[in-house]
Formats: structure tokens, C-alpha cells, sequence
């Protein structure tokens, strides 16, 4: 009796694990490309872009095949090569992914092109599974639409499984590999009971290929975990851990990589600063020399304050980091204490700006979601207000933005330095690599105080009077735009930067 009830529903539970498993596929699908192309707006644009019309293709071939050729082994055989496409990802994904920048240097064009090679053909064989069912369940044309309805709201319905299930569990639980393989595992199981009679050595063959595949991938894993290289995933980020010997110290380096983008390095040995733009936060002491109180957004592998608690024994700092599972990471393996003069917030920036009532002398911001995205929320004049609202008086922000001054690639710096000089009384500008040189792409420090007195550019401390030589004197076009919530296109001017 409950197998014939199986049997009964079959076609409803395909559809429906079949729409879970499209979404959970498309949110996976962020995570491969997101350590190769970063996770800006351009990247989520063409993912969810080529996958939809992939699906759109599938429903009208799906249901012109119907009308030619009706059969439940069909059905599956459709199933059956969507796992073989998923297994193609799996395989092919770091390969390409390596290789398409070099092929490909427009971000735009690389992310479409990726993502028709990688998801593009398994989205087309999984859109052609509900109009084909739809067409084996009509028995009765009386009844067309309610049939034809009920599938559609199981397979929407899958879909919205799919999205909470893989968002809330499988990927910050699993990880993106593991994924792939229980998604290429659960196509092809659900293949069975439609192509039992014609299950033959290639079926048996491709069943056995996914096992050698995840037996080598475990492995691999672990062969991973034992050279320090660490690839997991968090509730919003995939995270790179890794250790190696950097070349201006000859030290052992332990870098930590988020969604593209070396956002963290640490000594192995020390806490000493590794990557030259942190070292311009100190440029604190010259603003606000006897500052107490500070705030910074984004953790990442706390680099910064572990060094600030190190430096400044007086003072403390608060850290507004997104991602929980970062810092865990950093605890682990960032030496990141528990210490009373660190307090570390889990929540976007912009809705701790939003609701804060504390009060700072100075903020430090570094806030990247990957290397060709700043989350645009907090570079907006409505940001810039409220960060100018928690300063104390002659508070100070000191802020890292990646990009040139002049020509194209320079736009989002002058577009925020023109946010910023709107509400703050005096903006400065240092360029960490090369202070005189406009059109190199490098990393600038933006100060923003409330101080109105002009600074001497002077100083005794030998660390801050070489920072002050990098003061840029140049001209700033303001031929930008400030940036406001409701007009905030840092993703293309990331992208003219990058």
C-alpha cells in the first residue's frame, strides 16, 4: 500500500525535490564563483540571469519533447543528465575558473561566460522537468488546469525549500563541494525509479563515478587540512586559509581570502602588521591624540585590532564584522583573543549605524565583501551622516578604499571623498603605494575629521612622519556624484577601478 502510494506520487516528489534542488544549485553556484570573480552585484546579475533563461529554454523544450515522445523513462533519462551536468560542475569549476581571467579580463563578460559553461546546462534539463511531468499526470483535460497547477505550486513550493534549506543550513553547514555531490547523488537517485528497466553500465558506471569522486575529494580534503590550507564556507562568506612565505620579510605569512579578496594577513609568529595600508590606521594618534574610544567595521581576520590592543593599552576598540563564522575563524586561526577592550558586534554596519546610541573619537573602516564589491549601504551620504553623529568632537574616520584618484578608474574614490567633504568640515586624502601618482590603482587612505584646524604635516613619530609624506596634494575632480542610498553605483565604479 505505501509503496503504490510512492508510485502514486512520484511525479509530485520529482517536481518538487527537482525545484529545490534549482535553487539550492543557484545559491551553491554563488559560492564557486565568488573566490574567482568576488560576489558583486555583476557576478549575482549574471548567475541568476543565465540560470533563469536556461530555465525558460528548458520549459519550452521540455514541453515540446512532451508533445513528441511521452514516457516516464524520458522523464528520468532528463533527470539522470542534469546529475551528469551537476557532476560537470564539480569537476570542471576550478579548472575554468583559474583559467577565464586570463581568457577574459572584463569582469562583466567573465561572469556570463562562467556561468553558462558551469550552471547554464543543468538549468536547462531541470526546467525541462516540470512541463514533461506536467503532460505524464494529465489524464483527464476536464481537470488540465487544476493538474497543471498543482505542479507548478510543488515545484515553486521545492524552490522555496530549496532557498531557506540551502541559505539556513546546507552551505554554512557543509560547505560547496559537499553540496555538489549530494546534489549530482540526490538527480540521480530520483532517476531510478523512472529508468529502473533500462538501468544499465552506464548509469552503474556514472553512480560509481560519484562515489571514487567524493572518496578522492575527502582525500584531497584532508590532504588540504594537513598543508594548513583551509576552504570553507560561512552563512556569508567562502573562506581561503593558508600559510606562505611572504616576500618583502621572508616571514611565514598566514593570509585569510573571502569571496576573491585577501582580506586578512597575519604573521605566524607575531602580531606585527603585514599588509601596509593597516599601518595607516595609526595615522589615529596624529588626529586624535589622545583618543579612547574607537570603532571599526570589518573583522575579517582582525589583523588591526590585535595589533591596536598591542599598541594602544588605554584605548579600546569596538569591530562591527557581519559574519559570526569569521570570526570564529580568527579565533582559531588568527590568535584572536577574548579581551575586554575588544567588543565585537555581529551585524551589518549600516543597521549598527542605525540603531547605535554609543559615541566614538574615532572609526576605522574596512568593510569589503569581496575585492570587486564594498557594500554600498555604508559609502551613502545617509552612512557618512551618522558616522559624523557617533564622533565625539574632532573625532576622525579613517577609511580604506581601493582605486586610483584620476581618470575612470578613479570614480569611486572621488565619489566618495565628494560624500565625505559634504558633511565633514576637512577630508584628506594619503596614497599607500605612491603618493604622487593619480592613475594607479592602489589603496588610499581617506581621512574625514571634525576638526576644522589645518594639521602642521608634521611629527617626531618616525612611523606617522612617513605617513604624512604621502599626503596627496593634488587636484580631486568633483565630477562625480555623491553617493546616496538611492543612488549608489559602487559596483560599477569598483569594476572601471578593478
Amino acid at each position: 500500500m505505501f509503496l503504490k502510494k510512492i508510485k502514486t506520487y512520484w511525479l509530485e516528489f520529482v517536481v518538487f525535490f527537482c525545484g529545490a534542488i534549482v535553487m539550492i544549485y543557484e545559491l551553491v553556484g554563488s559560492r564557486i564563483l565568488g573566490p574567482y570573480l568576488g560576489t558583486s552585484l555583476f557576478v549575482w546579475t549574471s548567475l541568476i540571469g543565465i540560470i533563469l533563461g536556461s530555465l525558460s529554454f528548458g520549459y519550452h523544450f521540455g514541453g515540446r519533447m512532451a508533445d513528441k515522445k511521452l514516457s516516464r523513462e524520458i522523464l528520468g533519462g532528463i533527470i539522470f543528465l542534469s546529475a551528469v551536468f551537476v557532476l560537470f560542475t564539480f569537476v570542471s569549476k576550478d579548472f575554468w575558473l583559474n583559467l577565464s581571467p586570463k581568457i577574459i579580463a572584463n569582469l562583466k563578460i567573465n561572469a556570463i561566460v562562467s556561468s553558462i559553461i558551469l550552471f547554464a546546462p543543468t538549468s536547462f534539463l531541470l526546467g525541462m522537468v516540470s512541463p514533461y511531468a506536467v503532460k505524464l499526470k494529465l489524464n483527464d483535460w476536464q481537470n488540465s488546469g487544476q493538474t497543471i497547477g498543482n505542479l507548478y505550486a510543488i515545484s515553486t513550493a521545492g524552490s522555496i525549500f530549496g532557498t531557506f534549506i540551502s541559505g539556513f543550513w546546507l552551505i554554512p553547514t557543509f560547505g560547496t563541494d559537499k553540496i555538489i555531490l549530494l546534489l549530482t547523488g540526490s538527480l540521480f537517485l530520483l532517476s531510478i525509479p523512472l529508468t529502473w528497466k533500462n538501468f544499465n553500465k552506464i548509469k552503474l558506471f556514472f553512480f560509481s563515478s560519484v562515489i571514487v569522486l567524493g572518496l578522492l575529494w575527502q582525500n584531497y580534503s584532508y590532504f588540504l587540512q594537513k598543508i594548513n590550507f583551509i576552504d570553507t564556507d560561512t552563512a556569508y562568506n567562502r573562506v581561503w586559509i593558508y600559510d606562505h612565505l611572504d616576500e618583502n620579510s621572508g616571514k611565514k605569512v598566514r593570509r585569510m581570502g573571502i569571496n576573491n579578496e585577501n582580506h586578512s594577513s597575519m604573521f605566524v609568529d607575531n602580531d606585527d602588521l603585514v599588509n601596509e595600508y593597516t599601518k595607516y590606521y595609526h595615522l589615529a594618534r596624529y588626529f586624535f591624540p589622545d583618543f579612547k574610544k574607537t570603532l571599526m567595521f570589518g573583522g575579517a581576520g582582525y589583523s588591526f585590532p590585535k595589533n591596536f590592543l598591542l599598541t594602544y593599552p588605554d584605548s579600546t576598540i569596538d569591530v562591527v564584522e557581519i559574519d559570526p563564522g569569521i570570526t570564529a575563524l580568527a579565533k582559531k586561526y588568527f590568535r584572536l583573543p577574548d579581551e575586554p577592550r575588544l567588543k565585537i558586534i555581529h551585524e551589518d554596519g549600516r543597521v549598527f549605524l542605525n540603531k547605535t546610541t554609543e559615541k566614538y573619537d574615532l572609526i576605522f573602516g574596512d568593510a569589503f565583501a569581496s575585492r570587486y564589491s564594498i557594500p554600498y549601504q555604508l559609502t551613502t551620504i545617509e552612512a557618512v551622516k551618522k558616522e559624523f553623529n557617533l564622533l565625539n568632537e574632532n573625532g576622525a574616520v579613517i577609511l580604506n578604499i581601493i582605486s586610483s584618484i584620476n581618470n575612470d578608474s578613479g570614480k569611486f574614490l572621488r565619489a566618495e571623498y565628494a560624500t565625505y567633504q559634504k558633511i565633514f568640515p576637512k577630508t584628506y586624502l594619503f596614497a599607500v603605494s605612491e603618493s604622487q601618482n593619480g592613475e594607479r590603482v592602489q589603496n588610499l587612505i581617506l581621512v574625514a575629521t571634525k576638526n576644522t584646524v589645518e594639521p602642521t604635516w608634521q611629527s617626531s613619530d618616525k612611523e606617522i612622519a612617513r605617513f604624512l609624506q604621502n599626503r596627496w596634494t593634488g587636484e580631486i575632480a568633483l565630477d562625480t556624484p555623491i553617493l546616496t542610498d538611492d543612488f549608489a553605483p559602487v559596483d560599477n565604479y569598483i569594476n572601471e577601478a578593478l
